[in-house]
């Protein structure tokens, strides 16, 4: 038997157990099925067309909230800076740091230089009637104070700026796995049928830019269907949204019809869940040609409300995003993530900070106020966090990387107003009270959106994976609104 003989023998072999309806294979698939859900085991194996579902249906419990905002300060916002006023460290600042405090213990650039105190760069005001210490740079914020639970006890496992945000993504620093963003769209599904489930924007001012990559929103093992997808905030905001010149929507149309014919007569064949999902996604593609540049255009918004965002369409700005990001609310995506590039302040962290503040501080706060105007607040879980924080250590006027304790604050679906939660020592060094470990994050925001995160798994290599992995983790009830 020749290769050509033994190949095409091969594919008649395949495409037999693959479908027929009464063979052996078919047999065994039904089994395999009945043994573990079949959403589970394939996701995206309905039809072609239909919106995602997700898995978790119904929930396993009462959720809290519908959707999750991120809003992501990429390059690890100061918590010295922001939301943990440490008046022992401005006591001690040009003093050496005390050894006590950072032998052996992780530190990024510092290594081997001498450890000195650094104070605090701004006052804090006492904001709202649960009296909050927020940092003088950010007064918006300050307005909303009681709408916020500021954590100050976050720890996190990676020191460097890629590994930090892969972890605070994924709940481990290997790149390739499933991004939390993922992990939610595949259990829940997304309202919206114009709109992919899970969307990305990006800005960047106000310090060193790092650089974003697009595995921090990647599906990982997860189907291809629940990966993020980034919208620029300029110009066409997906790319190749809009038709060649010359091809018209019709034609557009039957392109797609013809393309998913075939894709169709490849699934049947060979039972792959990623050709339904590519199906599902030309799908999706087409109607976001109609959708997205009515999303995209801000022109539409009254001018009040761009003027309370601070937000100018089409600048691409962190103003315009936390806008559009409301916008995907209001129409059924369940995940937005917004990263601002701008945090990274080794040097000249006042100035930094106050130009960052600028930039960020306002818009912000304008969700807050946005969402809670449209009664949308409540089922809405928005996150604020950096990657890590920062060294109460100098490194000339800069601080370096900081993942013993940092500051992040949560608001909005299920979370409790006017509180903060947790506390680092006197120097802002270590968390010691209430440690919120990233995985018990994931566990509590997950917990809102009425996920067990213990049951929550997707089959792959042989172990059941959780977005929370296999070490402890635990909703943090104390931060829950009763």
């Amino acid at each position: 038997m020749n290769r050509q003989e033994r190949i095409g023998n091969y594919l008649s072999r395949r495409a037999f157990l693959s479908t027929g309806g009464t063979s052996v294979g078919a047999v065994a698939l039904s089994m395999l099925l009945s043994a573990t859900s079949s959403k589970d085991a394939v996701a995206g194996a309905g039809s072609t067309a239909d919106r995602w579902q997700g898995v978790i249906y119904p929930p396993h419990h009462r959720p809290r909230a519908r959707r999750v905002i991120h809003l992501c300060m990429a390059g690890g916002a100061s918590h010295l800076e922001t939301f943990d006023p440490k008046p022992e460290l401005a006591r001690l600042h040009g003093l050496p740091m005390p050894e006590s405090f950072t032998r052996g213990q992780p530190i990024a650039q510092l290594q081997g230089k001498q450890l000195r105190c650094f104070a605090p760069q701004f006052p804090f005001v006492r904001a709202g009637e649960a009296g909050l210490e927020i940092a003088a740079p950010f007064p918006h914020l300050q307005g909303v104070a009681d709408d916020l639970c500021i954590i100050r006890s976050v720890q996190t496992e990676q020191i460097n700026h890629d590994p930090a945000h892969t972890f605070f993504n994924t709940g481990r620093a290997i790149a390739g796995l499933p991004s939390m963003g993922s992990w939610v769209l595949y259990g829940l599904g997304a309202e919206a049928e114009d709109l992919p489930g899970f969307i990305v924007l990006t800005s960047q001012g106000g310090g060193q830019s790092q650089p974003i990559a697009s595995r921090q929103w990647h599906s990982g093992f997860l189907p291809s269907r629940f990966q993020g997808v980034q919208f620029n905030s300029s110009g066409d905001p997906v790319h190749y949204v809009s038709n060649p010149q010359g091809v018209g929507i019709q034609q557009q149309r039957e392109v797609i019809d013809a393309v998913n014919r075939i894709d169709a007569l490849r699934s049947r064949q060979w039972q792959d869940s990623e050709i339904t999902a590519r199906i599902s996604q030309y799908e999706l593609a087409f109607r976001m040609q109609a959708s997205v540049p009515k999303l995209m255009d801000l022109s539409r918004e009254p001018q009040h409300i761009l003027d309370l965002y601070g937000a100018n369409p089409g600048d691409g700005s962190y103003a315009s995003n936390c806008l559009l990001a409301r916008r995907l609310a209001e129409r059924g995506v369940r995940f937005i993530q917004l990263y601002h590039r701008g945090w990274d302040h080794h040097g000249g962290i006042k100035k930094g900070i106050e130009r960052v503040a600028q930039l960020v501080d306002r818009p912000t706060a304008a969700l807050i106020r946005d969402l809670k105007q449209r009664g949308m607040f409540d089922e809405t879980l928005i996150v604020w966090s950096g990657e890590f924080g920062r060294t109460p250590m100098a490194q000339g006027d800069g601080r370096d990387h900081h993942i013993k304790g940092f500051s992040i604050w949560m608001a909005g679906g299920g979370i409790r107003r006017g509180m903060c939660y947790g506390a680092t020592d006197a120097l802002g060094y270590n968390a010691v009270e209430d440690v919120f470990p990233i995985r018990d994050f994931h566990a509590t925001m997950l917990h809102l959106l009425g996920i067990d995160h213990q049951r929550f798994t997707f089959p792959y290599q042989g172990l059941d994976q959780r977005l929370t992995g296999v070490l402890p983790a635990r909703v943090v009830k104390e931060i829950l609104a009763t």
